[in-house]
């Protein structure tokens, strides 16, 4: 019997163009039908965060507008075409088609189209990523895995220390440069060099720099792990998984020690590195203790609604550090069934054995039917998107958006990783639980 999925939180693989976009001066090309990107880009971006369309993006993607004509005749005249004049128009260092359902349904050879071009010298790749593929998410590996396999070349020599930065989804983790900018400042920290090609300031330099690096650091349960092992295959750069995103003074104490072992850092020196930036982060929570402190404030229960990236780290840091309670935790990016046993069994890692019931799911339908069917204590703090508000207020619940869609609040520069991400989303949570009061 066929089935419906309520209140989307992915969209198809055709999205990982936004992962293109997040590479400075880095040009998507989608050979794919008319509003396909348009229609993402609003998900994806408009909607979610109130994040804009940079350098390339919206509305002024080069798109084939693939119609009846392409089906019946194939398309890859319009592609020769198309790729032709953004050359011309489009101020890129590097240019990369992806294909849309249509495409790879009809079977337009876009390799031979891509391979005349890079023939001539143009800096142009593609990758297959016909919606019906899965989401954006796997788009953004297939992304990774064209520039790996098509454009990065072996290195001459690898530079000491170096080591490239693989995490949260550009556009699809509203958070993401914010995020990927403290991720880098904390490894930095520990005397290594980080390398990240997403993000302002990065491109095409931080690109080239990929082969040379001594190191590749994937900090996600699940996505980018093939494009890391394929990093290893053709280059042999070791990489070191850690699967939970850093969020607060005890998972990131225990990342930054993990890290500082399997890169040959002096014990001490990440030590040192820890209390630093714990003195800090307790500085400030210690300023607020009373609120903390202030029983009609402090929410007993939580429930995430999020992809596995932030699920996970957000859950550490609320039990471990600020002493809530997890109830059932929501995952909702369709994690490949060979991976979900090992994201389960990371809720099992709280202080006190603490643990927490995991449910796979990316209907909204059901998890509202699911929260509704709970008997909390007390008001629950529910973190997942604007979809969640509707259920949180029927609750009576506290309700924060910190995945996609975020269509109620305007994110720029913030980050939840790390300490002081930690201190950001303390006051997120709280601002909210203080606003229910007015």
């Amino acid at each position: 019997m066929g089935s419906y999925v309520e209140q989307l939180r992915h969209v198809c693989a055709l999205g990982g163009y936004q992962s293109v976009l997040a590479v400075e001066k880095a040009v998507p090309v989608l050979h794919a039908g008319p509003g396909c990107g348009a229609k993402l880009w609003t998900t994806l971006g408009l909607q979610n965060g109130c994040q804009g369309s940079g350098h390339s993006g919206g509305h002024s993607i080069p798109c084939t507008n693939v119609t009846e004509k392409e089906v019946i005749f194939g398309g890859t005249d319009r592609l020769r075409e198309v790729l032709s004049n953004s050359f011309k128009i489009m101020d890129a260092d590097l240019y990369v088609v992806l294909t849309g359902c249509t495409s790879d349904i009809v079977g337009d050879d876009v390799g031979e189209v891509v391979g005349e071009f890079r023939d001539q010298g143009y800096p142009v790749i593609f990758a297959e990523t016909g919606g019906f593929k899965g989401s954006n998410l796997f788009g953004h590996e297939l992304v990774l895995e064209a520039l790996i396999s098509q454009y990065l070349e072996p290195a001459e020599e690898i530079e000491e220390g170096l080591i490239n930065i693989w995490s949260v989804v550009p556009f699809q983790d509203t958070f993401w440069a914010g995020n990927l900018e403290e991720l880098s400042r904390l490894v930095g920290l520990l005397g290594l060099k980080p390398n990240v090609i997403f993000g302002p300031g990065n491109g095409l330099k931080a690109l080239n720099k990929v082969p040379k690096a001594q190191y590749n650091l994937l900090l996600s349960p699940w996505v980018g792990l093939k494009n890391v092992i394929q990093l290893k295959e053709k280059f042999g750069t070791p990489y070191i998984h850690y699967p939970v995103l850093p969020i607060g003074p005890t998972e990131t104490g225990k990342f930054l020690r993990k890290l500082a072992e399997a890169t040959g850092i002096p014990a001490q020196k990440a030590e040192d590195v820890i209390k630093q930036q714990e003195d800090k982060y307790y500085y400030y929570i210690e300023r607020s203790a009373d609120a903390f402190l202030e029983s009609r404030l402090l929410p007993k229960h939580f429930v995430t609604v999020t992809d596995s990236f932030y699920s996970l780290g957000i859950a550490r840091f609320l039990v471990n550090d600020l002493g809530l309670l997890p109830n059932k935790q929501f995952i909702t990016d369709n994690a490949p069934e060979e991976h979900r046993a090992g994201i389960q069994k990371e809720f099992e890692h709280f202080v006190d054995g603490i643990k927490a019931e995991v449910t796979f799911t990316n209907d909204g339908g059901e998890v509202r039917e699911e929260l509704k069917k709970i008997k909390f204590r007390g008001r629950p703090l529910i973190l997942g998107s604007a979809w969640d508000r509707v259920v949180a207020r029927e609750l009576n619940g506290y309700q924060l958006s910190v995945s996609t869609p975020i269509s109620d609040r305007m994110v720029l520069s913030r980050a939840y990783v790390g300490y002081e991400g930690a201190l950001r989303l303390t006051e997120d949570i709280y601002s909210v639980i203080l606003n229910s009061f007015q």
